[in-house]
Formats: structure tokens, C-alpha cells, sequence
């Protein structure tokens, strides 16, 4: 057996909508791991800035469409429903893979077939790539060390660009909730985990990052909001939720005040 046929089929989707400035580095974050066994999709919803020039770039490196649909979430659903690879994950189009990320994911699949989904640790960085909010990285870190429904209820730890699942997981928990806005991952999540054990990898395979632009850096609070309304519909327990809403406050003064410095 030749050494591409002995790594499962990885499907990396990419949501865009004019990401022109960020776009190139998130795609060499991907092609530069010479994963060899790579299906890398774009689905970019008609940009009008450099993004098309930028895809056009790659040739048959990658496969892409560029064409209007609703926003983000309907963006990796149609990724997904294209893709073909045995494990799957998506990449907003301003985030960063690290080296090797996509080999130790796979390796991880294949030593231990019974897994279903992963996520691993990742920095977090501003526009120019400088690594910020250690704290929040650091309090993420700890609660990943029990990854259990209870605790991601409480406080979202799951670092997104870095997670990974089978394909099959969709034909049991189906695909993300296009109603959503924000947090269509944490929904995600909340279903997989009630059904499937997460396998936590301690190292970081990936960048997110926050700018003047990104959800996370102009709508946190929206974020946090619909956040809780996940939590609420998903568990009915009284102190889960009162232990998650006193999180969503302190996270809420936590956000502002570093946004004030």
C-alpha cells in the first residue's frame, strides 16, 4: 500500500466573504502542511474585493465556488455536503492552521478508530498575527482537562479551527443549524458531545484569530448572547444554566475591559 493511501481522506472546508487581506494565509496555513491526502474547499459567498484574484491563484490546488448564499453557516454546510474525506473540519477564511496539525490529526484517527471528534489547543491572535489573550487561552487550556457536557455548558472551551471529526458524524447529529448566526460550532458541539466521548489533544494545531472585523471582535456580546441560548436548549438543569449565565457576565466584563486596553 503506497504511503498516500495509508492517511484518511482529511476535508478541510473555508467559508469567505471578503477576506481578501487574510484569505492567502489561511490557505498556505492549509496547502504548506503537504498533507497528502487533502481536499481543501472554498465556498466564498460572491466577494467583491481581492478574494476571487486570490483564488484563481491556485489552480486545481483547491476547489471553490464563489456565489451568493445566506452568511456563513449555509457557506460550511455546502462545503461539507461537497466534501468527500473521511474527517472533516472547517477553517474561517482568517484563521491559521499550525504546522503539522493535519498529520497529528490524522494519526490520532488512526490509533484510536473509535473517536469521533477531537479539538485540540490553539493561540489566539490579532490581525497582525500577534498572539494575544493568553488568559483566555490559559482558562480554555484548564477546562479542557474535563471534557465533559457539564463544563462546555458552562463555558464553551472548545477552540473551533482546532476540532476535527469523522464524516459519519453527520449522519447522526446532522449538519449546523443555518439559524444560527454566531455560535453555529457550539450548537454543534453541544450535540456531538451528548452522544460522543471528546478526545482532547493537548497541543496547539491552530491560530484564531480576532481583528476589527471578525464576529468576535465586533459582536461578542451577540455571541455570548446566543451562546446562552444554546445552553438553555440544551440542558434543563437549573444550576448548569445559573453557573453558565454567571460565566456569560464575567465574560462579558472580561471582553469589554480588554477591548478598553
Amino acid at each position: 500500500m503506497s504511503r498516500y493511501r495509508e492517511y484518511p481522506k482529511i476535508s478541510i472546508i473555508t467559508p469567505s466573504y471578503n477576506q481578501g487581506r487574510f484569505i492567502k494565509e489561511t490557505i498556505e496555513s492549509v496547502l504548506s502542511q503537504n498533507y497528502p491526502n487533502l481536499e481543501y474547499i472554498v465556498v466564498d459567498g460572491a466577494s467583491t474585493d481581492s478574494t476571487l484574484d486570490i483564488l484563481r491563484g491556485y489552480g486545481e490546488r483547491i476547489l471553490w465556488v464563489s456565489e451568493k448564499d445566506n452568511g456563513q453557516t449555509e457557506a460550511i454546510n455546502k462545503g461539507i455536503a461537497k466534501s468527500t474525506g473521511d474527517i472533516v473540519a472547517y477553517l474561517n477564511s482568517d484563521d491559521l492552521l499550525l504546522p503539522g496539525s493535519l498529520f497529528l490529526v490524522a494519526q490520532i484517527f488512526l490509533d484510536n478508530p473509535k473517536i469521533m471528534w477531537l479539538s485540540g489547543d490553539g493561540w489566539i491572535i490579532n490581525a497582525n498575527g500577534k498572539k494575544i489573550q493568553l488568559e483566555i487561552k490559559l482558562f480554555k487550556n484548564m477546562l479542557r482537562l474535563f471534557p465533559v457536557m457539564t463544563v462546555l455548558a458552562i463555558a464553551n472551551y472548545i477552540i473551533q479551527p482546532s476540532t476535527f471529526w469523522r464524516r459519519t458524524l453527520h449522519d447522526d447529529i446532522g449538519f449546523f443549524n443555518e439559524d444560527l448566526n454566531y455560535v453555529m460550532d457550539f450548537d454543534f458541539w453541544m450535540r456531538a458531545i451528548k452522544k460522543y466521548p471528546l478526545k482532547v489533544v493537548y497541543k496547539n494545531l491552530s491560530s484564531f484569530r480576532i481583528h476589527d472585523s471578525s464576529k468576535c471582535g465586533t459582536a461578542f456580546e451577540k455571541v455570548f448572547r446566543e451562546q446562552q441560548e444554546i445552553v438553555y436548549k440544551h440542558t434543563s438543569n437549573f444550576f448548569i444554566r445559573k453557573l453558565s449565565d454567571l460565566h456569560y457576565m464575567l465574560a462579558r466584563f472580561f471582553y469589554k475591559l480588554l477591548k478598553r486596553y
